[in-house]
């Protein structure tokens, strides 16, 4: 299956000069959105806990979770999470940021695997990633519907095993 004929292309959308990658058309296709989750929770079985960002993250996290009776944790912005929390600030290009996940949710030595929808930069990977080893636990893979190759982010995950079901050129 053909996977990038299910994004669809939307120019100047955030902000004028960006070409913004839509999965909408792939979400609303039952059959090839069981596909991806299928393709994701085979690259991610041999994880102890899935770990997805807010908000697309969650849509392909969950239910990989779910298939393989994994523990799902969130990855969230600052106040979205109740309870005591982790919080991990980070730098991007434009800025900073910061990322949170409930505290006791990610144990020492448990392996995990990212999911998410894009990876461009990695500099929010790169932040999780940094989030989930400050409790003790491993980063095995990340596991993504589509990279952006030309922006690198890749390389700032090196030497994460990133695995992505969509390359993207330009």
């Amino acid at each position: 299956m053909e996977l990038i004929k299910y994004i669809r292309d939307v120019q100047d959308f955030p902000k004028k000069g960006i070409l913004f990658k839509d999965i909408s058309p792939l979400l609303a296709d039952g059959n090839v959105l069981r596909s991806v989750i299928d393709q994701m929770s085979e690259l991610s079985k041999d994880a102890d806990i899935i770990i997805g960002p807010d908000a697309r993250g969650f849509l392909f996290g969950t239910p990989v979770a779910a298939m393989l009776k994994k523990p799902f944790i969130m990855v969230r912005k600052p106040n979205k999470l109740p309870g005591p929390v982790i919080s991990m600030k980070y730098d991007l290009e434009y800025g900073s940021n910061i990322l949170e996940v409930q505290e006791g949710m990610i144990k020492p030595g448990q392996k995990a695997i990212i999911i998410d929808d894009v990876l461009a930069t990695g500099g929010t990977t790169r932040a999780i990633i940094n989030l989930v080893e400050s409790q003790g636990a491993t980063v095995e893979k990340i596991v993504l519907l589509m990279e952006l190759e030309e922006l690198k982010g890749r390389e700032l995950l090196a030497p994460y095993k990133v695995e992505s079901l969509i390359k993207i050129k330009k």
